[in-house]
């Protein structure tokens, strides 16, 4: 007796009883494809609305006005005179928003970046909450499309199932969530960089078609943060190994034994590498004529002196002029003292562990796990393995890279970990269950790895859940979070200071505060940021500019100043009493 399947017209098709399975097999795929678009669509549309309503709430970062400024000037004036220690490209990211906030800039305004910025936000008649949404949005935009990288590199690994898990550690990621709504350069460097890794894998197909196109990717990197430099080597190497490997790949051109035949496919892997350098070099030069085609530059008069491999890197390297001096301020930041702050200590100077310690602090639990077991994945599955190069390498070389640096002032530094990270984490659900040749192994050994991969993804599911969770709770305050351990959001400035807790970006919900809770008081205030308190109400004297028998009432002290407090302003905090915080990133205290 034949059976019947609906058509699109909802006629009844007869259908014999070996094609029945098939059909509904094909919509049971349909639907499961269908299912895997809406997760993804649902989990970027959570960090979309993550990342805008965080950007909308918060006021100016430290180093958000010098890049809205510059990029101004880039818009506007088409000069390169500000900013040189960061490539242009972020930047114009940035100005792509501003191209729609119009903020108005005097043309005869001379001063250094610090005041540009200023200038631009506050003295010029801008809205500055309308201009750092625009400047935001573009950002957020890049943030999203890297998802999507992440989203597209981890299904080639893992599926379906390992890419869901992927963006989902991305997209509930706190830092990346933070970073990526603020108009700073961190996410998108990691984007490019990711986006270059991931086609280089690609090229072990098709090198032709994906090198130049990796290539594009690294100079666009190298373009928006001169922290990438360390990873063109990497890059290019692993260019090396995908040419490598489409070569054996394909019969015809396959070095089997044939000493000329590996010797043609050695040239072509130097052939790839001269023309991805040369790409590269293309994509750093165009950024930099796309804001002056005529390359007008004059060197800053106080442009440290280098010597021995810096030296040799900025005299040599075939980059811009401007990137060459950027390099040189660079250096400069490298060879001053900075404060730091970890566990509750100020030290002066750097500690070789403090990335990986703050990277402890501020990522979750559960993401850890993942990060952790997608790695040993990575190395242990035969069939993965050759993607553990390519996913684990760049950032571990950039981290160790980071950890050798001055500036002990946040995770910003390795936002790529989390990027990368997020990846080989997917790949802990790639797990095969049973095979022939396991034959032999002791019982329980044997029903361990019958039952390892339904149990791996009931972990990694739950792991992931614990992420979602304890990233949600922490809305919107993602900039100070960190993980459960270590006492949550609220407990992170007796751990870490500056843009991993308190970056100047709470001054509107201070002002909210203090309107709602403490009208009519006199504030004092000791705030760490680059935002003016006055233009969102805030009329507030520094209590360190007056004698102490003189402040009484509300003191508001950002938890950075507090974590760095000198003697005057130890003695002010020992003689007040803690009421509030705002935003996990301001105490606000009463003085009798």
């Amino acid at each position: 007796m034949p059976t019947f399947l609906a058509s699109r017209h909802d006629e009844r098709v007869p259908v014999n009883s070996a094609t029945a399975p098939r059909a509904l097999l094909g919509r049971l795929r349909r639907h499961r494809r269908a299912a895997f678009v809406v997760a993804v669509a649902l989990l970027l549309v959570q960090m979309a609305v993550a990342m805008v309503s965080t950007a909308v709430e918060q006021t100016p970062t430290i180093d958000e006005p010098v890049y809205v400024g510059t990029a101004t000037v880039y818009v506007q004036q088409h000069d390169l005179r500000y900013n040189p220690e960061h490539p242009p490209l972020g930047k114009l990211i940035i100005g792509t928003g501003l191209l729609f906030a119009h903020p108005h800039l005097d043309p005869a305004f001379t001063g250094d970046q610090t005041e540009l910025g200023r200038h631009v936000l506050y003295e010029s008649g801008n809205d500055p909450w309308r201009v750092m949404l625009w400047a935001r949005l573009p950002v957020i935009v890049v943030t999203l499309l890297s998802g999507l990288v992440v989203l597209a590199f981890a299904r080639e690994l893992a599926g379906r199932t390992g890419a869901l898990v992927a963006l989902a550690l991305y997209a509930f990621s706190p830092d990346v969530i933070a970073h990526g709504s603020l108009a700073t350069l961190d996410v998108p460097a990691s984007g490019f960089l990711l986006t270059s890794v991931w086609l280089v894998w690609r090229a072990r197909r098709r090198p032709f078609l994906y090198l130049p196109l990796s290539a594009a990717a690294l100079g666009a990197a190298v373009a928006t943060k001169m922290s990438m430099l360390p990873a063109v080597p990497v890059v290019l190497l692993l260019a090396v190994v995908s040419v490598w490997h489409a070569g054996h790949a394909d019969p015809g051109t396959a070095p089997t034994g044939d000493a000329r035949a590996r010797a043609r496919l050695l040239g072509l892997a130097a052939a790839a590498v001269a023309g991805m350098t040369l790409v590269a070099l293309a994509v750093v030069w165009a950024t930099y004529l796309a804001v002056d085609p005529r390359l007008r530059w004059t060197a800053p008069s106080d442009l440290p002196a280098v010597h021995g491999l810096h030296a040799l890197l900025v005299n040599h390297l075939p980059l811009p002029r401007p990137y060459r001096d950027g390099m040189q301020v660079q250096f400069r930041f490298e060879n001053a003292t900075w404060r730091g702050f970890l566990f509750g200590r100020p030290y002066h100077g750097s500690l070789w562990y403090y990335l990986p310690a703050a990277l402890l602090v501020k990522t979750p639990l559960g993401m850890t796990a993942l990060w952790t077991a997608g790695s040993l994945t990575l190395l242990a599955v035969r069939r993965l393995r050759p993607a553990a190069p390519y996913l684990l390498v760049p950032p571990a070389l950039l981290l160790v890279s980071a950890m050798t640096g001055s500036r002990d002032v946040g995770v910003r530094y390795v936002l790529f970990v989390p990027v990368f990270l997020a990846i080989a984490a997917g790949c802990a659900v790639a797990v095969r269950g049973h095979r022939p040749e396991a034959a032999g192994l002791p019982a329980w050994a044997e029903a361990v790895r019958r039952r390892w991969p339904s149990r791996a993804r009931t972990g990694t599911a739950a792991l992931v859940l614990f992420v979602a969770v304890s990233s949600l709770l922490t809305y919107p305050y993602y900039l100070p979070y960190s993980n459960e351990a270590f006492g949550g959001t609220a407990r992170t400035y007796l751990r870490l200071h500056d843009s991993n807790v308190d970056w100047g970006q709470d001054l509107g919900r201070l002002a909210d505060r203090l309107k709602g809770r403490y009208p009519h008081e006199k504030v004092w205030l000791v705030y760490k940021g680059a935002g003016v308190p006055s233009a969102y109400g805030i009329h507030a004297t520094d209590p360190r500019t007056v004698p102490m028998s003189r402040v009484h009432g509300l003191l508001v002290v950002s938890d950075s100043a507090i974590d760095g407090a000198h003697t005057r302003l130890k003695k002010l905090l020992a003689t007040s009493r803690p009421i509030e915080e705002v935003g996990h990133s301001m105490t606000v205290f009463r003085r009798a």
